[in-house]
């Protein structure tokens, strides 16, 4: 009897052993094949934001994570329209997202502001911490991290004094209610008093301002810098227009702008920086907090340059180098 009760015992032990061992194995492999379910919250749809997102997108795609397989991207678009944020912010908090994507500024500050506690990655804003969204860049202590679109704004003004050195007056054209136009508007006339250039400045709040505020600046001055700034760049065609025909060059802090309006510029590439977020993702996917993912700037910059408009302004390619 002992005998049986020996290897009763020892059987009652393997059998517990291999029913947890599988268990262990289910419960990982439910973990392995868990969908990640990500939102997405763009401000407007226009090419830079639409460029960041499809680079997120793709970068995903391209370290395995595939929406409608192993991830599920609820994507909202605003379309520029501050009521459609604080809806859309509501909409993805409701969700319960694994965390979410804001992409530029108004975007982060209405989904911030709506739901603080879903881990938040953001990507095209310039000043993260002006914007209210990080205290601390290195260490980021509000649950939001990601990546600016910070270009050198001191050398997008230098590049245009040397394009255009007759230039005397420099027009200036932003949305003053967007923090990141703001804030580059400021480096941009601490930059034109340093080169002993005069200023005006004409502000927008929608698109429907742009052209007529266009045309003012085309007649106060001698050169435009533009930042990277929502309004304008949805309205770039019209910038264009306006500039070519009143023979006024253009120099844009974003490098998508300048086919549509700008000369040349010192920028960087939308879709890599929605990549560079993308990977920011990855270690949230993998397990990393926020607080230890630094905000990042852009990892690369390039001179962007207008082919065309090189020529309509005589500007030789030899002064870029």
């Amino acid at each position: 009897m002992k005998k049986i009760h020996k290897f009763l015992g020892i059987a009652v032990t393997i059998a517990t052993v291999a029913l947890l061992t599988a268990c262990g194995k289910s419960s990982s492999d439910s973990a392995d094949n868990k969908t990640i379910k990500i939102g997405i919250l763009q401000l407007v749809d226009q090419s830079a934001l639409t460029d960041a997102r499809k680079g997120f997108e793709q970068e995903l795609a391209k370290a395995g994570y595939k929406d409608g397989k192993n991830i599920k991207i609820d994507f909202v678009n605003a379309q520029g329209d501050q009521s459609n944020l604080n809806t859309m912010s509501q909409q993805l908090k409701k969700d319960e997202n694994d965390f979410n994507l804001a992409i530029a500024t108004p975007a982060a500050q209405a989904l911030q502001k709506a739901d603080p506690n879903t881990p938040m990655l953001f990507t095209a804003i310039t000043d993260p911490k002006s914007a209210g969204l990080v205290t601390n860049l290195n260490k980021p202590d509000k649950n939001a991290t990601g990546v600016t679109d910070k270009v050198d704004t001191a050398a997008q003004i230098d590049l245009l004094h040397k394009m255009f050195p007759k230039a005397k007056t420099v027009g200036l054209l932003y949305n003053a209610a967007e923090e990141n136009s703001v804030v580059q508007i400021k480096l941009a006339k601490k930059e034109l008093k340093k080169l002993g250039l005069k200023v005006t400045a004409k502000t927008v709040a929608t698109t429907n301002d742009v052209q007529q505020s266009a045309e003012a600046l085309t007649k106060q001055s001698d050169a435009i810098y533009i930042p990277t700034d929502n309004v304008c760049a949805a309205a770039m065609t019209t910038i264009g227009k306006v500039t070519e025909q009143a023979k006024t060059p253009v120099v844009t802090a974003d490098a998508t702008m300048i086919k549509k309006a700008g000369v040349a510029t010192k920028g960087i590439s939308y879709k890599q920086l929605g990549q560079q977020t993308a990977k920011l993702a990855i270690k949230l996917i993998k397990g990393k907090k926020v607080s230890q993912l630094p905000v990042e700037n852009p990892a690369k910059t390039q001179i962007v340059t207008d082919t065309k408009r090189m020529k309509l302004f005589n500007v030789s390619p030899s002064l870029l180098k």
